[in-house]
């Protein structure tokens, strides 16, 4: 995408602050950086090409030039959510992504906690960092990777999960721009009703795998179960052995 075409998607929205890079090693680490520095309000960082983007768990997340979406957000400290809340915030660029997608008679699925899949395989990565001091937050960062073009989708020996792009999906070129501004204007939307039940509700009603009994694999341990759905904190609820369990959002990936 280019900057003329960055700077026409982002066109009337509400963002005090927007930049567009042609070339970055992290959007996210672009916007912690405005925050550091006494940014408060909600801001956009975009790169073209991203050589140092991550994902969770420290993986690493391929942007080549001209190929994908790969940007980030600061949020607003007006949102003032609770710490047991902060994982909300993955659900909220998932949803955006999803919400967008549908506009274009796709069918997107969230991966819990914060995966976008089109047919079953991971088309958009959605990385949210919290900045602290004390038990106070300071800065919400969410990262958005959208894989577009097949050039964006990596090779099947570095996957970890099975991967795709949009217009793979589509069977047709996307116009970035126009996806870019459409996930925007969910984001937008929902950013300041995260508290709300619709919210949860729009999420779980998204939810892949719900009813369908999944390996949850975490740093420690494995749980094995069916999925119920979403508790209002965005946490996985899943019956195992007879009970019902809420998993917090952390370094767990989800398995059929």
């Amino acid at each position: 995408m280019l900057e003329a075409e960055f700077k026409h998607a982002v066109s009337g929205l509400p963002f005090a602050k927007t930049a567009y890079f042609s070339s970055a090693g992290s959007t996210n680490d672009i916007v912690a950086g405005w925050a550091s520095e006494g940014a408060k309000e909600i801001c956009l960082a975009y790169a073209d090409e991203q050589t140092k983007g991550r994902g969770r768990s420290g993986r690493s997340w391929l942007t080549p030039p001209g190929s994908a979406l790969a940007f980030s957000i600061l949020l607003n400290t007006a949102l003032r959510l609770e710490p047991n809340l902060i994982g909300l915030v993955s659900g909220l660029g998932a949803l955006a992504v999803c919400e967008a997608l549908e506009l274009y008679q796709l069918t997107p699925e969230i991966k819990w906690p914060n995966d976008v899949l089109l047919a079953g395989k991971k088309t958009c990565g959605v990385l949210a960092e919290a900045q602290w001091s004390g038990m106070q937050l300071k800065a919400l960062v969410l990262g958005i990777g959208i894989n577009v073009a097949p050039q964006s989708v990596p090779p099947q020996n570095l996957l970890n999960f099975p991967a795709t792009c949009t217009e793979e999906a589509l069977g047709e070129k996307m116009d970035s721009a126009e996806l870019l501004r459409r996930v925007l204007e969910s984001l937008v939307a929902w950013k300041d009703r995260l508290n709300e039940p619709s919210f949860v509700e729009s999420w779980e009603k998204r939810l892949a795998y719900k009813g369908e009994f999944v390996r949850v694999e975490g740093s420690q341990n494995v749980t094995e179960g069916k999925i119920l759905g979403l508790a209002g904190d965005g946490r996985l609820r899943l019956l195992t052995n007879g009970e019902e369990r809420a998993l917090n959002i952390g370094e767990i990936q989800i398995r059929r």
